[in-house]
């Protein structure tokens, strides 16, 4: 007679529990497949290490010019005041560390130190500072270094949440990086796939980026609320059946 209500129950924590994820990056495309609350994206620096979790590739690859200034698309699913910052390395082990943090008498998450452009890696801080819930996905624009080209390189975006609990992994931050490859000038872009619009170089012309690669099976990866939804089914078709038993 227990065991229904017990899977109910479970269901129920499963779906609960999916629902730690913050925000999905949309622009550039994520080089990991998200599912339909943002994760992966506790573990630094990519969210690729979150437990419980297999990162999916999704092979996308963004070019831009040096020097371009570039659209930041980012989708907040869960809100929690705070706010982005914006980073770039050649490899995800040498994007910069996470700022530091300073509790306050409302939560270990009081507020977090504003990276300028002098720490390396950092191209914009403090970016979309917000202590209501957004409405609608949102945009702001970072400017890429002059004279840097990179192949696969990784833009990393991570959200820091004041007056939040520690997530473990993860701290007071979300993490999303995207792959992207940046070229002289001089060169053209490659044309492989489609054009982002919204992107902008420093002579002004648009756009200025395209993206190349295969994605297989992205969309909304099955998750903690997938398998709660599946318990929770399992638990309405079986619960009648028990009770007929009687």
């Amino acid at each position: 007679m227990r065991q229904i209500p017990y899977l109910a129950a479970l269901a129920i924590v499963a779906i609960s529990s999916s629902a730690d994820a913050h925000f999905a990056l949309t622009t550039p495309q994520a080089d990991q497949v998200q599912d339909s609350l943002g994760l992966p994206e506790k573990s630094a620096p990519c969210g690729q290490a979150d437990p419980g979790t297999t990162p999916v590739a999704t092979n996308m690859v963004t070019t831009f010019h040096e020097g371009d200034t570039i659209t930041i698309t980012i989708d907040e699913k869960i809100f929690h005041p705070g706010h982005y910052r914006v980073a770039l390395a050649d490899d995800p082990s040498l994007l910069p560390i996470e700022p530091t943090v300073t509790a306050d008498a409302m939560s270990p998450c009081g507020s977090a130190a504003i990276q300028d452009t002098t720490t390396l890696g950092v191209l914009a801080d403090n970016m979309l500072p917000h202590t209501a819930a957004f409405t609608a996905p949102q945009t702001f624009q970072v400017t890429l270094p002059a004279g840097k080209t990179c192949t696969n390189c990784t833009l990393q975006v991570i959200e820091f949440m004041s007056n939040h609990a520690l997530n473990n992994p993860g701290g007071c931050f979300y993490h999303h990086c995207a792959k992207v490859s940046i070229i002289p000038l001089s060169q053209p872009l490659p044309d492989a796939g489609t054009t982002n619009p919204g992107q902008n170089d420093g002579g002004g012309t648009t756009p200025s980026s395209t993206v190349s690669g295969a994605c297989g099976g992205c969309g909304v990866g099955e998750g903690a609320a997938g398998a709660g939804l599946a318990l929770l089914g399992l638990a309405l078709v079986l619960w009648p059946r028990r009770r007929t038993r009687r």
